[in-house]
């Protein structure tokens, strides 16, 4: 269908669900009071849908009725209970007016839904079926009545296994947006928590909802982030990841301008700093924006421990992040390059395990750097009992082979093996596998320059991240942009009672995160006397 002719449609006023089903070639109109005709137009529409359920009730001798629903959406017990036996055991409409028979069994409720409609075009019937609600249809009635009895398979609420935690909440969000939403309005019960619902995909008509709250949230944010979504036109979104390849700022960089989490904790804390999330109805993954190098960093423990070993953490996590990302080139640059930077017994042992190599630094640490990325992902793939084993047990026998056949020398393994470790210690996989796949070229340059080339690569990653945004925010703020009095909780966490104000370049108003004055009591030596 062409742009022109749906201009046209919505000028005569036609929805977005007729556009839709004129787009997919399906006929659409207004019901009429003719039962057989509604019935047929539906089986039209369905044909071939076997999980999509026609089922006719008389009632009275008089009034027919049609049932329509998607099988394996809907409660069928409540079918049954709320629906059926209602209108066959009790006989409701023998004193009901033909003409308002729906309106009837809203006005006085005769049957037991907890939400009902009425809806009088074809559109809307099949948008509510597929939705998992139950259609109602009567001879001598031009419209239908949707009830919601919409329930499904889903896996039970359990730890998250990407984001576990010694302290903290074992609640992991699910593949239902409906149990997601109920998560986080459970931990903050404040009118001031909104989700705005929305529906992307002409095919797949997934449900989206953009959490935020009101009054924290800056609206130019949020305004962009409707906008992004809005402009989003495809046939299915199966993932929230299919949602960040739309709406990221910078799809060729290979740092992740999207955060995403299974933990409802770290959306609402995230939504507390003045950040907004989007919830995708069938994944556990719910997208967090704007993101930043830090948020990314900082992990969900970090605010259930106290802050002296939160701290001394997260500087170990920094050191580790530069250790996995820098350790290769150094190596490789300093023993092919710049020699007179190590001490000369270190050298020495480096030399004469070396002594029998073929290879050139470069080229044996890039193998077992590809050999170690290799083992990591089979044992991803592999199913949890075996691959554990295979990658621990893997690594070892090729290692140990590789060093006694001359291969590789010993202290190219162990530099590529704490690389490896070192790499664990970041929370984020995305942001994990950016740094894995930069040190290979970083690599190269520290093989062809030296440590020159290693400043280079490292200057240039800088520049880079600098220039990243994510929704208008920078990638590195507040550190560069530097803001001050927001670098309370980057580097290191300071006490939640000196943590008073708000990230300044997210919040719009309300920037008191906990008033002054809440330190911790210090009992003076008049006050143990009177204990005493």
């Amino acid at each position: 269908m062409t742009t022109r002719f749906k201009r046209l449609l919505k000028k005569a006023g036609h929805t977005k669900d007729e556009i839709f089903l004129q787009d997919e070639g399906l006929p659409d109109q207004k019901l009429n009071t003719s039962l057989q005709q509604n019935v047929s137009l539906l089986k039209g529409v369905f044909q071939n849908c076997s999980d999509v359920i026609f089922r006719s009730l008389p009632v009275d001798g008089e009034i027919k009725l049609m049932i329509i629903y998607v099988n394996g959406l809907i409660d069928a017990n409540g079918l049954e209970e709320m629906l059926l036996k209602p209108l066959i055991m009790a006989g409701y409409n023998a004193q009901v007016d033909k003409s308002s028979y729906f309106k009837e069994i809203i006005s006085k409720q005769a049957i037991a839904i907890r939400d009902t409609k009425l809806v009088d075009h074809t559109s809307r019937v099949v948008e509510g079926i597929l939705h998992g609600q139950i259609a109602l249809l009567a001879e001598g009635e031009s419209e239908a009545l949707l009830g919601n009895m919409c329930q499904f398979e889903k896996r039970p609420i359990g730890e998250p296994g990407t984001e576990s935690v010694v302290r903290g909440p074992r609640e992991g969000f699910t593949e239902s947006i409906t149990t997601n939403i109920a998560l986080i309005r459970r931990r903050m019960r404040s009118p001031k928590l909104k989700f705005e619902p929305t529906t992307i995909g002409k095919m797949s008509q997934t449900q989206l909802s953009v959490a935020y709250i009101e009054g924290i949230v800056k609206p130019e944010i949020l305004e962009e982030v409707r906008k992004r979504l809005k402009s989003i036109n495809t046939d299915a979104i199966l993932d929230s990841g299919y949602i960040e390849e739309f709406i990221e700022d910078s799809p060729h960089s290979p740092f992740p301008s999207i955060q995403n989490t299974e933990r409802p904790d770290v959306v609402l804390s995230s939504l507390l700093e003045g950040r907004i999330a989007i919830m995708v109805d069938g994944t556990p993954f719910v997208l967090i924006v704007p993101m930043t190098l830090w948020s990314a960093i900082h992990a969900a423990e970090d605010y259930y421990e106290h802050f002296i070993y939160t701290s001394a953490i997260r500087l170990l996590r920094f050191l580790l992040l530069s250790v996995s990302f820098l350790l290769p080139s150094i190596y490789v640059a300093t023993t092919t390059f710049h020699p007179q930077l190590i001490p000369e017994s270190l050298l020495l042992t480096i030399a004469a395990a070396r002594e029998n190599v073929p290879f050139p630094t470069v080229v044996e640490t890039l193998l077992m750097e590809v050999i170690f990325e290799a083992l990591r992902e089979a044992g991803i793939r592999l199913p949890k009992p075996v691959g554990s084993a295979v990658s621990m047990v893997g690594g070892l026998v090729l290692g140990e082979s590789a060093v006694r056949a001359g291969v590789v020398s010993a202290p190219t393994v162990i530099v590529v093996a704490f690389t490896g470790i070192a790499s664990f210690s970041l929370p984020r996989y995305n942001l994990g596998l950016a740094f894995r796949l930069l040190r290979f070229p970083l690599l190269l340059l520290a093989g062809s320059l030296g440590i020159y080339g290693v400043g280079f690569g490292v200057i240039a990653l800088l520049i880079h991240l600098v220039n990243l945004r994510s929704f208008g925010i920078p990638f590195l703020a507040p550190v560069a942009p530097n803001l001050s009095g927001t670098m309370k909780d980057i580097f290191i966490r300071m006490p939640r009672w000196k943590m008073n104000e708000r990230p300044a370049f997210l919040v719009s108003e309300n920037q008191t995160r906990t008033p002054k004055g809440q330190e911790p009591y210090k009992s003076q030596g008049a006050d143990n006397e009177d204990v005493r």
